[in-house]
């Protein structure tokens, strides 16, 4: 599959493709992309990074992994956890680096530059829904971690993921998935050459019921038409993407429900729960050459809606009628992403220097915060229209000093501009920030296929605009401290990557990261959550094994260590801040006719209040798939998911809740969303 690239192309992201195209600069690294790099799972060779915790993954993994949500896409990238709290149709939950990164917060993700994390959402900062996006279309996930890289701004604290479509297929795909739970999908696409360039498009839609007992009837449709033109690091492509869907929800739910037989594991407590959302995007990127080394450019416009429904209290604040919200918004989201990159010789050294533009603006008409009872509105916590504006500069300079070490350092500035005009006065006005960002980079090596790194930045999320200028609670109207714009992070990382065993690629990251403040957004209540400064810190050990060029092997274990570093007497462990994360992998490449995958993945037990008193369990989810090719137009797969059918959870809280009969200030309890069961699909694919 032919791909024009989304990214800067910097060495930092593409270095070997760089000096291919340019014949400057770090070409000796061209080499280490040969043999192992490209034909196993990850394209992570040494000399291809400027961090042990930065890599890609190819379409060879992303082809032959199953997945149970299109949202577990992200879970190629080492160390991350996806999982659901409710629907289908709404954005997965998200764990890495010791966070709770809850719809995203602090961990960027777009797709062929454009940014997915929605800011000033009704539901929660950094919200990333990607049930929009069809796997198949996916050529690469470029992964980065820490706040270490100029060209990367909000929500990119723990981390980011660029992924990028395909421009052109090789043939054509229809395919057709049946499985346990009312589930069937259906996918075609295809590409055409067209005026000089190639002319994409796919179809997918989606109906599943789930193992629920009140039946989720989602239904998701999304469409992709793309023009592409040019080779790869020499073009440019145009994209229109479509995505509609509807659902019932079942969100987390008591234990002391289920102890008590009032529902099973997959009951509800509130069966009108639920959602619609919509997604409409164009986009365009391009790449060129020029006389001074590389352009490129992205630029975005994306239209959404989301009407969400949730009742995670039941009977505590209404004990007659409920307490289901609605939460609503309509975006109206536009931005552009442009970098040179300048390559020379200076004083005998290879140089690299990078400037870069983004800028980002949302129009929220309206985000808005409502009761409900059965999805009718019966009154308005809080209503409000919002712009947020926001421009980032960025430059980096590389310099390599000897064959054994080089030097990354950069800086970046943003600035911010929020405008809220809210129905309660005392909560409208404007506000502008912005904040400067240094990093810096040393990577010495290679000695016997092995190098190291030392990697150092400063970071930043957004908060939520509506935050930042209320002053009066839209619940009580009581008053509130306004939310700092923009919170600021320090992160560190020592780092070493090896080839030293042939076939092997293994990388093993010590990181550290500081957040002035874990401050969100609460979506569900209308007003800021104000909580304490904290520390991270963990090792990450990465491998990934060709045993043979039908047979490769992924094993990522992360252990990490989350506190808040101020004191208060209520404890200093941050809720739902994970703590252990392993994952192995093992891929079978047409043996014969046969193929096949088989994914482990563990995620450990995570303090649920800040005592640690109370504490969720650990979950283990194993999932297979065994596939066979009829010819080489036709091939059949079947996935198993939770292949050994535990009975773990997805997610954990614990907070208070009431059921009908209870005390009227509710019972503190766990509250949990259940993996899915033991589940079947049967997908059969042909070729045209």
């Amino acid at each position: 599959m032919k791909k024009i690239g989304r990214a800067v192309l910097s060495l930092s992201t593409s270095s070997a493709l760089v000096a291919v195209l340019t014949g400057a600069a770090f070409a000796e690294d061209v080499e280490t992309l040969q043999g192992v790099a490209v034909s196993g799972n990850y394209n992570n060779g040494v000399g291809t990074s400027d961090a042990a915790s930065q890599g890609s993954v190819n379409a060879t993994l992303i082809e032959n992994r199953p997945t149970l949500r299109p949202g577990e896409i992200l879970e190629f990238v080492p160390g991350l956890i996806v999982s659901q709290h409710s629907g289908d149709g709404k954005a997965n939950q998200y764990y890495l680096r010791g966070f709770n990164l809850d719809h995203g917060t602090d961990f960027a993700t777009f797709v062929d530059g454009m940014p997915i994390n929605m800011r000033t959402h009704a539901h929660g900062q950094g919200y990333t829904d990607l049930n929009f996006l069809t796997p198949e279309l996916v050529s690469r996930i470029d992964y980065k971690k820490g706040p270490y890289y100029a060209d990367e701004g909000d929500f990119a604290s723990a981390g980011a993921a660029h992924l990028a479509l395909v421009d052109r297929l090789d043939h054509g795909i229809a395919s057709l998935t049946g499985g346990e739970h009312g589930y069937a999908r259906g996918l075609v696409a295809n590409s055409n050459a067209v005026a000089g360039g190639d002319l994409l498009y796919a179809v997918d839609a989606t109906y599943n019921n789930g193992p629920w007992t009140n039946a989720e009837h989602a239904r998701r449709v999304s469409g992709v038409l793309r023009y592409s033109r040019g080779e790869p690091g020499d073009g440019f492509s145009i994209t229109a993407m479509g995505y509609d869907a509807k659902w019932r929800s079942t969100d987390q739910i008591p234990a002391r429900a289920v102890d008590e037989g009032l529902i099973d594991r997959f009951g509800a407590i509130d069966p009108s729960d639920g959602g619609n959302t919509s997604r409409y995007s164009l986009s365009f990127n391009a790449i060129q050459p020029n006389r001074f080394g590389l352009f490129r450019a992205d630029a975005y416009a994306v239209a959404s809606r989301l009407h969400l429904y949730n009742d995670f209290t039941y009977f505590l604040d209404d004990p007659v009628d409920g307490d289901q919200f609605e939460q609503f918004e309509s975006r109206k989201l536009y931005g552009f992403d442009v970098g040179q990159s300048f390559f020379d010789r200076v004083a005998g050294f290879d140089v690299e220097n990078v400037l870069g533009l983004q800028t980002r603006y949302d129009r929220l008409d309206p985000v808005a915060l409502y009761t409900d009872v059965a999805r009718e509105r019966t009154g308005t916590t809080r209503f409000d229209r919002v712009e947020e504006a926001s421009a980032g500069l960025y430059g980096e300079n590389k310099v390599k000093w000897t064959d054994w070490f080089r030097s990354i350092v950069g800086v970046r500035f943003d600035t911010y501009r929020f405008d809220v005009a809210s129905d309660v006065d005392a909560n409208s006005g404007k506000v502008s920030a912005h904040l400067t960002s240094p990093k810096a980079s040393l990577v010495f090596g290679p000695w016997a296929r092995t190098e190291f790194f030392v990697n150092y930045g400063q970071g930043f999320h957004s908060n939520d605009a509506r935050g930042v200028t209320s002053t009066v609670s839209p619940s009580d109207g009581s008053d509130i401290q306004r939310a700092v714009p923009l919170v600021k992070t320090h992160g560190e990382e020592l780092g070493a990557r090896t080839e030293i065993v042939p076939g092997l690629q293994s990388s093993l990251s010590l990181w550290r990261l500081k957040l002035a403040s874990e401050l969100v957004f609460s979506g569900d209540a209308g007003d800021t959550e104000i909580s304490r400064a904290s520390r991270r810190h963990g090792v990450e050990f990465s491998n990934h094994y060709i045993a043979a060029p039908w047979l490769l092997f992924d094993l990522d274990l992360a252990v990490s260590r989350s506190r808040y570093s101020e004191d208060d007497p209520v404890g200093d462990y941050i809720p739902g801040s994970i703590g252990k994360v392993a994952s192995f992998g093992i891929s079978v490449l047409e043996r014969g006719p046969w193929f096949g995958h088989f994914q482990l993945r563990y995620f450990g037990p995570r303090p649920l209040i800040e005592d640690d008193s109370v504490r969720s369990k650990s979950t283990t989810l194993a999932s297979l798939r065994v596939g066979y090719n009829f010819n080489k137009n036709v091939k059949v797969a079947v996935d198993a998911f939770n292949l050994f059918n535990r009975r773990d959870s997805d997610i954990d809280y614990y907070y208070t809740s009431r059921l009908p009969g209870e005390p009227a200030g509710g019972v503190d309890d766990v509250h949990f969303h259940p993996v899915e069961p033991r589940t079947a699909r049967v997908t059969l694919s042909a070729r045209f």
